[in-house]
């Protein structure tokens, strides 16, 4: 790793080069009552996102998973994260500050009134006083580095005043893009005319089992481009030891490399793979492979070993019960520990 080329820049800025892995069509994400995002840049160019910031943000975390998670890939053993055990809702289920959507924010973590107590000890949080952001950013360090590096937001603690934008942020897009529109049917060999209902059944929809003819759109592309923006000046700006700053950075770009290596088949006919990788800044810059990556990130974690609990992991026990609701039954966090 070349830190003093690294160190030295605002940000670290790649592009992927894309392409579907068979054929040329691919279809891209989609968006409740919107549909796929298309749009045409000033000069007029057709333009489409295939995925967004918040997905890509979502596949970047899993490429370090234990399979879907909860818990890290074993080869990170060290690397500390929060993890839960939820009580009283009939059977236990284990979540981490890793799957969820708001990280070490989760109210699983900060509703629990133990771990919320000793968070707030340690990063001296007074919603009245001004707060001391190098102690906010080593205790989130401490407790779930990978918070730092895609965005934490602590809205559970009174005042809502401890945030951290992402680090590491990834989309993908589609240039000089055209429709692809096609179509089919789901046959029903039993029932083409819809004329059955399983006697058992709920729900009194009819003709959901019978033949439904459906129109698709995809698109073809004359490029397909991944971008990551690794914010450097904001990593430093953290106030971190060395070691530690060096070792979010190493871990960012392990997750690209796993992301484009792996991840890559982003939907059902959206099965993409990679062409090229180039850096656009710093200049010159070269982004090593993944073997060493992660022994940059092994070596990191032992580095920072002494800034981490003992037990990297923070096992808690938070007590749920299901509240009824109008639309059914759903699971809400009590108010402490168990």
């Amino acid at each position: 790793m070349n830190w003093t080329a690294l160190m030295n820049v605002p940000r670290l800025l790649m592009e992927a080069d894309l392409e579907p892995a068979v054929g040329h069509r691919f279809q891209p994400t989609g968006f409740a009552d919107l549909g796929a995002a298309e749009y045409d840049l000033p000069d007029g160019t057709p333009m489409l996102l295939v995925e967004s910031a918040q997905s890509v943000a979502n596949r970047l975390e899993k490429s370090c998973l234990d399979g879907d998670g909860p818990d890290l890939a074993p080869e990170l053993a060290g690397l500390p994260y929060v993890a839960a055990t939820l009580t009283g809702s009939g059977s236990d289920v284990r979540t981490s500050s890793l799957v969820e959507a708001h990280r070490i924010g989760s109210p699983y973590f900060l509703l629990n009134k133990q771990f919320k107590a000793k968070l707030t000890e340690e990063m001296a949080y007074n919603p009245k006083r001004p707060l001391d952001w190098k102690k906010i950013y080593a205790t989130l360090f401490r407790y779930d580095p990978s918070s730092l590096i895609h965005g934490v937001f602590l809205s559970l603690l009174e005042g809502g005043r401890v945030r951290a934008p992402r680090a590491l942020t990834g989309f993908i897009e589609a240039s000089n893009v055209k429709r692809v529109v096609s179509g089919g049917v789901k046959n029903s060999p039993v029932d083409p005319k819809g004329e059955l209902q399983v006697a058992e059944a709920e729900s009194s929809e009819k003709g959901v089992y019978s033949n439904v003819p459906y129109a698709r759109v995809e698109y073809a592309a004359g490029a397909i481009t991944a971008y990551f923006n690794l914010d450097v000046a904001l990593i430093r700006g953290y106030g971190l030891a060395d070691k530690a700053q060096r070792l979010l950075i190493a871990l960012s770009l392990l997750k690209i490399r796993r992301f484009l290596k792996a991840e890559l088949r982003l939907r059902t006919a959206c099965d993409l793979r990679m062409k090229a990788l180039r850096v656009t800044s710093p200049e010159g810059y070269e982004l090593p492979e993944e073997e060493a990556l992660l022994r940059q990130v092994k070596d990191g974690i032992s580095a920072c070993a002494g800034s981490f609990p003992a037990p990297p992991v923070t096992e808690l026990k938070t007590g749920v019960k299901v509240v009824a609701t109008k639309k059914g039954s759903e699971q809400a966090v009590e108010a402490g520990a168990i």
